[in-house]
């Protein structure tokens, strides 16, 4: 599970360590996971706050470093 926080300051990031302070919440380490969670909203209403394209932006781009769910790639 990678933990995704949304700071203090109001910007939403990966968070490695898992101890950055700010609301947090939790996704697998698979690519899907990631692009359903930004494409469905489901990460900002977790986070309750809207997720600046910057931000989206670097959530994207991480996201591309996690597997595909072979399963759910296989069933297309």
């Amino acid at each position: 599970m990678v933990r995704i926080v949304r700071t203090p300051e109001g910007n939403v990031v990966v968070d490695p360590t898992g101890k950055r302070a700010g609301r947090g919440a939790y996704l697998c380490s698979n690519y899907d996971c990631w692009t359903r969670a930004l494409q469905r909203g489901s990460l900002a209403h977790t986070l309750k706050t809207e997720i600046a394209a910057t931000d989206r932006a670097e959530l994207e781009r991480s996201a591309t470093s996690y597997p595909r769910d072979a399963a759910a790639a296989a069933a297309r």
